[in-house]
């Protein structure tokens, strides 16, 4: 029996990435999972892989999480295939290819990453969290950053904003919903290489930069995508019942409270 076994999670932003990573993981310890993301032809390609490995426990929706009518159908879709939602994910969200230096980020940028990391991020709780209440129970992991409680290195000001909007967004949950049943946690991770932009931005730095960067993490390298989504499948199996509110460092002791 797999640690979130028969479980039903919606991960967003899941077609590639860590999203699909922290899927796979859910997928693997026996949970049923619908993928999203904006793009269908990268769902389509995610759930085609997943479900030659992980049969009729697979879908997929397109959805983009900072439109809430998307959003409700989505979860509403999701409900009626499989009874329940029982785990929610919210990983939609990033840097989303906008600038990190301040004089060049437009007011687009700002509203782009606020709007899918932050408002995304309310939009699926609001729409999923009246569901698990019904049911009594539901686990909610926010994906945070450690930027959103010091500060980025490969982003600007508006990503880490919106990070420690989500943060403020999980306590504050946490708080409200406990009494029915339901936690809500973040993980927050540092420089995760998940995809070909990330890769970029890592590999353009200066290779001072890079080992300097490196150094000031005491296990002395990066993390892997496999990491933060093990961190993500124990926030949202009943090993972590007796947690909620928290956003837990996947770090490698980065960041040092």
């Amino acid at each position: 029996m797999g640690r979130v076994q028969d479980k039903v999670a919606l991960v967003t932003g899941s077609a590639q990435g860590m999203g699909y990573t922290i899927a796979r993981c859910l997928l693997e310890e026996g949970a049923k999972v619908m993928i999203n993301d904006i793009n269908q032809e990268n769902i389509d390609r995610a759930v085609a892989e997943l479900n030659k490995e992980f049969p009729d426990r697979v879908i997929g929706k397109k959805a983009d999480v900072a439109n809430k009518a998307e959003v409700q159908a989505m979860i509403d879709e999701l409900v009626q295939t499989w009874g329940s939602i029982d785990i929610l994910v919210n990983n939609a969200g990033g840097s989303l290819h906008t600038p990190y230096k301040l004089d060049e980020i437009e007011e687009k940028h700002w509203d782009l990453v606020v709007n899918v990391n932050l408002k995304g991020s309310f939009f699926t709780c609001q729409s999923a969290i009246p569901y698990m209440a019904k049911a009594g129970k539901g686990a909610i992991v926010n994906m945070a950053a450690l930027a959103g409680h010091w500060r980025a290195s490969l982003a600007g000001v508006q990503y880490t904003a919106a990070k420690a909007g989500v943060e403020g967004l999980t306590r504050q949950l946490a708080y409200d919903w406990g009494p029915q049943g339901i936690r809500v946690n973040g993980v927050a991770p540092t420089v995760t290489l998940t995809g070909d932009r990330m890769k970029n931005l890592w590999e353009n730095k200066e290779t001072a930069e890079r080992e300097k960067i490196v150094a000031n993490i005491p296990l002395r390298r990066l993390s892997t995508p496999e990491e933060i989504a093990k961190a993500v499948l124990f926030l949202a199996s009943d090993d972590a019942s007796y947690i909620t509110g928290i956003t837990l460092d996947v770090v490698g002791g980065r960041y040092l409270r």
